[in-house]
């Protein structure tokens, strides 16, 4: 079984971010760039994940602030898959990824580090692109910077009319 090690995220995780939300506050901002932020959509919006797996990893969120699928509007369920659709050709046509993690984690026990804002993560993934680095030295090797990553990404969707 391949698993996708990621120790450098309990950093993350294990602060108490008191009651900021991460994707509220980012999503409050017009500083789109700085934030990372790649998409707005009517009910949705997309940026790059701060602590990445792999270059290029995506969030997907709803605007509203909402812990739980569950608690979901059926328009934004519709709005969240096809911009997960768009997203994972957008990563596609931008990386040539050889496949992809699509996939949510509900609530701090099952790894969500945002337990209380839902969203998609979409991890572009590549053969060989796990090696021995996390194991032994607790360091994860991203080969790109996410202004780099985020500018690419922008080209692409220029690109592309999204």
């Amino acid at each position: 079984m391949e698993r996708i090690w990621a120790p450098w995220r309990t950093v993350y995780i294990g602060k108490d971010h008191g009651d900021v939300c991460i994707f509220c506050d980012k999503l409050q901002s017009d500083k789109d760039a700085e934030n990372y932020v790649l998409y707005r959509g009517e009910r949705v919006f997309v940026l790059l994940n701060l602590y990445p797996y792999n270059n290029g990893h995506l969030l997907i969120a709803p605007k509203r602030h909402v812990g739980d699928v569950t608690e979901l509007t059926p328009e934004e369920v519709l709005e969240l898959g096809l911009v997960t659709q768009k997203m994972t050709a957008l990563l596609r046509r931008a990386f040539n990824p050889d496949g992809f993690n699509i996939g949510v984690n509900l609530g701090r026990i099952a790894g969500a580090g945002v337990p209380g804002h839902f969203h998609i993560h979409i991890v572009p993934r590549w053969g060989g692109d796990t090696n021995f680095m996390p194991v032994l030295g607790d360091v994860r090797v991203i080969s790109e910077a996410l202004d780099l990553t985020y500018q690419k990404l922008k080209e692409a969707m220029a690109a592309t009319d999204m």
